[in-house]
């Protein structure tokens, strides 16, 4: 089964405005007033960033869920900015956790934070096609536009941990 393609499209407010058509209701990016935009909503690199960190929360809790461990509470906040000198991208994520976990446990959990699906997508680069088409597509509200994201973080669980399965 195919996914729907995420849409983004113009909206015609501000300059740089788009509305963004994903699983769920759909919501506004831009940017800044001070670059150009009305502010009304996250901007691109705050979608990327937010990807990540949401990717590494589903993907902790994903696998203490398996292990059974007594995790209540995580936290991911993810910093990016560009090296000046290399031109890099840097993407700096903290994680907080709460539960009663021990030190073994609490290692582990950030062992697997670094193996989320987002994280190795960023990391080992992604090839990216573009064509032109003559038609826009249709918006297909409720139905899933990622189904590949439930299966990886499901092997990246099974990968730090085989025993870590449903």
């Amino acid at each position: 089964m195919e996914s729907n393609p995420v849409i983004v499209e113009s909206v015609g407010e501000g300059a740089y405005q788009a509305r963004v058509h994903a699983q769920g209701p759909s919501f506004m990016v831009d940017e800044p007033v001070d670059l150009g935009g009305t502010g009304s909503g996250p901007t691109p690199y705050d979608l990327l960033s937010g990807a990540l960190g949401a990717c590494t929360n589903i993907t902790v809790r994903l696998y203490a869920q398996r292990k059974r461990w007594p995790l209540t509470h995580v936290q991911v906040s993810v910093a990016h900015r560009r090296d000046p000198a290399t031109g890099r991208d840097i993407f700096e994520r903290t994680l907080y956790i709460e539960g009663d976990l021990d030190e073994k446990q609490r290692a582990r959990l950030l062992e697997i934070a670094e193996h989320c699906p987002v994280e190795r997508t960023l990391h080992d680069g992604s090839n990216i096609t573009t064509r032109m088409v003559t038609e826009v597509r249709k918006v297909h509200p409720g139905k899933p536009c990622d189904e590949t994201h439930p299966k990886a973080v499901d092997e990246a669980c099974r990968e730090v941990d085989p025993t870590a399965t449903a």
